[in-house]
């Protein structure tokens, strides 16, 4: 299911209150918002498949659904990862057509883990083979570029970042230079490259994982309430990061390069009983299922609020979007190049297979 994030128009959601200073400090900008944003809501676009699987095999039953990318002429493109195929829809529903398959060859995958639109071409991405592949808009294909092969994990993480009309950048580890994003575009390479940034230690609303062991078992057990460091790259290897304790987001290019500093104030919210129950729920489990185990830590240490952020985005237009974790409900702010809040949407709860698009 597709939807898109639509102005309320005459919505009083706002409350008149919203605010954006910009203050240069060291030569950095630092944008501030205060006030509450004018409310926007999200409206269906299109759903395709049915409610229940029927096992006709009908292009609309999909085997595993990896990645969706919005096409031309108002369309969606659907990777399959367990066919190994590509189906295309129209924004009425209905099968327009299907390419791909399992194999090695000219247009087949091993495993799609993501596809991508750089000008008129299609991309995708196929790590396990270590292989872009390049098709048209009818899903004839154009030529493949070559990557690191053997690659496997989340496609969660290893897949296209769009940032751009012409431009994406794609997930890569080097065994040297350690996990990274690389630009491409119509052509090929951009020459940008963004690293993952560490997690420094000792961060205000770090939550340690417990590491336990048994007898031929390992275990590594975090708490879902921790505060963790977000990051996404933008156009020209920039980068977004965010350490979700606080309500602010770095904006960097190069080593030391702070571009901006954008901010939000808000009130802070406690951690309820509830959430820190559910957040240690998978160690409780497996202490009652394995029984007698080596952790270390012994148990997790509560920080005294909630975090602020839970992700970040950058999408094509150069707009930030942020999940912002409230205790009524979590909602996507979104914010203007220049770093402007424009507005808030409800954030839709994620589920197991939930991919962006």
């Amino acid at each position: 299911t597709l939807a898109a994030a639509c102005d309320q128009g005459t919505s009083t959601a706002g409350g008149g209150d919203l605010a954006t200073t910009f203050d240069t400090v060291g030569g950095v900008v630092h944008v501030t918002n205060t006030g509450t944003p004018p409310g926007w809501q999200l409206t269906p676009v299109v759903s395709i498949g049915p409610d229940s699987l029927t096992e006709q095999m009908t292009p609309d039953e999909f085997g595993r659904v990896n990645a969706v990318a919005l096409g031309p002429d108002e369309t969606v493109y659907v990777a399959d990862g367990l066919n190994s195929e590509i189906r295309v829809f129209g924004f009425n529903g209905a099968h327009v057509r299907t390419f791909g398959g399992q194999g090695e060859g000219p247009g087949e995958f091993r495993s799609i883990y993501s596809i991508a639109w750089v000008g008129d071409r299609l991309l995708t991405f196929d790590p396990p083979q270590g292989r872009i592949g390049e098709f048209s808009v009818g899903g004839d294909w154009l030529g493949s570029r070559r990557t690191t092969g053997g690659l496997t994990g989340s496609n969660a993480v290893i897949r296209f970042y769009p940032v751009g009309e012409n431009e994406v950048f794609r997930f890569s580890f080097d065994p040297d230079a350690g996990a990274q994003w690389v630009g491409l575009d119509g052509s090929g390479a951009t020459g940008d490259t963004v690293p993952f940034l560490p997690v420094p230690a000792d961060l205000p609303g770090q939550v340690e994982p417990v590491f336990c062991t048994w007898e031929g078992r390992v275990g590594v057990y975090p708490n879902t309430t921790a505060a963790k460091l977000v990051q996404h790259p933008a156009s020209g290897g920039v980068m977004y990061s965010a350490w979700g304790y606080f309500y602010r987001i770095a904006v960097t290019q190069g080593e030391s390069d702070t571009l901006r500093v954008i901010e939000r104030t808000l009130p802070p919210e406690p951690i309820s009983d509830e959430e820190w129950d559910a957040g240690s729920a998978e160690f409780d489990e497996a202490m009652e299922r394995y029984p007698g185990g080596s952790c270390n830590p012994r148990t997790y240490t509560r920080p005294p609020r909630k975090s602020f952020i839970n992700e970040i985005f950058v999408s094509p237009d150069g707009n930030l979007w942020v999940e912002v974790i409230r205790t009524a409900g979590n909602r996507w702010e979104f914010f203007d190049p220049e770093g402007r809040l424009l507005g808030s949407v409800p954030a839709v709860p994620y589920k197991e297979r939930t991919v962006p698009v």
